[in-house]
């Protein structure tokens, strides 16, 4: 008698879990609303709308003794602020002996597949190997916002006493810019981030030009991408300037001096002896969390400038299209070598023309006379003399604007990011 065999139902496949994500920022956008904070704070939107598993983790740092926890959920429950009471800029180390086990307790209970870093910076380049000795399959990416680890001089690659562009980092003239660290220190400040940069699998650079010079100091070229910072979608169509009397060009961002607010305060001034009264400058921005001797001048210097000149303060990210939509171009006049500012993004987006600087991201992201238009870096009177020039002739800006290419895709920018976790994971 023959016995049909028995049928056997396979079990059903289990639908994968959705990948896990922690992007880190060395801030929170509830604390501080600069450029690397709003792109990290942005990617973590992104990657939630893509279906991943995303938490965000910033960071802010108190003069005070800290109670408690150093990590703790004071904006959400997929947000986490880690508190720093010391760091060690130099070398970019963290003394906070509570820190290595919280984090590694964060790290265990949320289990991500990547951790992205938008900077090192108040965690400490020892985070890397927490990461990789807590997680050994955890993939670590670092997106580069400037030149911190490359220059003592915040990053920016300015020479300290002059505040001229320095073209590349030696012992010798790190040294000349620092004498309280020899050169020896120098070689062991490089040494010590290098050795936990090797830990990271991949790093990210929005511009050409910052992937080139961590390359120059050391970084494989192998594990460097350019993609773009994530930006917002539009919420609308970019309308036309609509011109008035004055022509009005604006200012967004942080407010310093390495931003190049006293270029346009003085370009400002030189329009304003000349009897031009052509021009109305729109400054939007904060400067309350620069250095105090900064924060003394600007204002006095404020106090100073004439009618051309109008302050209105901090502003916040959901406000900049609108803003952004009253001026006919933006000037960015940053003294330093920049990377990919947002503010330049966020012009891009609303079809607003830049006026900025000659060298660096800037001049990479914009194409002279096609997205905006270039000046020598730190010229004053080549600024004022540029802007007199627009305001005489007001059909240049608008023929700026039809010819400016559009910002990085958001979604084409995120799918990169995705691309490059794929790879890092294995397909």
């Amino acid at each position: 008698m023959s016995r049909k065999p028995a049928r056997v139902t396979a079990a059903p496949t289990p639908a994968p879990e959705p990948a896990r994500i922690l992007i880190a920022a060395h801030s929170h956008p509830a604390v501080s609303r600069g450029g690397a904070e709003i792109a990290a704070w942005r990617h973590h939107g992104a990657m939630r709308e893509a279906g991943w598993q995303s938490w965000f983790m910033g960071a802010a740092r108190e003069a005070a003794t800290r109670a408690g926890s150093a990590i703790t959920q004071p904006f959400g429950p997929d947000q986490f602020l880690y508190t720093s009471t010391s760091f060690d800029w130099f070398k970019f180390a963290n003394p906070d002996p509570n820190f290595p086990r919280e984090f590694r307790a964060m790290l265990r209970d949320l289990r991500p597949d990547v951790v992205h870093f938008h900077h090192y910076a108040v965690f400490g380049v020892e985070s890397f190997l927490h990461i990789r000795e807590t997680l050994p399959e955890c993939r670590i990416v670092l997106t580069l916002h400037e030149y911190q680890a490359i220059c003592n001089h915040y990053g920016q690659m300015v020479k300290r006493e002059r505040q001229e562009l320095c073209h590349g980092a030696s012992l010798r003239e790190c040294n000349r810019c620092f004498p309280e660290y020899s050169r020896a220190d120098f070689f062991l400040r490089q040494t010590y981030a290098q050795r936990f940069f090797a830990l990271v699998d991949h790093f990210v650079s929005p511009s050409r030009f910052l992937a080139d010079r961590y390359i120059a100091w050391g970084l494989d070229p192998a594990r460097v991408s350019v993609i773009e910072n994530i930006i917002a979608a539009p919420t609308e169509t970019a309308t036309p300037a609509r011109p008035g009397a004055r022509l009005r060009i604006g200012y967004f961002g942080q407010i310093s001096s390495l931003k190049g607010i006293d270029v346009l305060l003085d370009a400002a001034a030189l329009l304003e002896a000349d009897g031009n009264t052509a021009v109305q400058i729109e400054v939007h921005g904060d400067h309350t969390n620069q250095p105090a001797e900064f924060q003394a001048r600007f204002t006095a210097r404020l106090a100073e400038t004439g009618r051309n000149v109008r302050f209105h303060g901090p502003y916040g990210n959901e406000q900049v299209d609108r803003l952004m939509r009253g001026v006919e171009a933006v000037v960015v006049p940053s003294i330093w070598w920049e990377n990919a500012p947002v503010v330049i993004q966020e012009c891009l987006r609303n079809r607003r023309p830049v006026i900025c600087s000659d060298i660096g991201g800037m001049a990479e992201k914009v194409r002279d006379g096609v997205d905006g238009l270039h000046f020598p870096v730190g010229d004053a009177v080549a600024l004022a003399d540029l802007m007199a020039e627009l305001a005489a002739d007001r059909s240049r800006l608008p023929a700026l604007a039809k010819t400016m290419r559009g910002p990085a895709g958001h979604d084409e920018t995120l799918a990169e990011h995705l691309r490059l976790y794929a790879k890092l994971r294995g397909g």
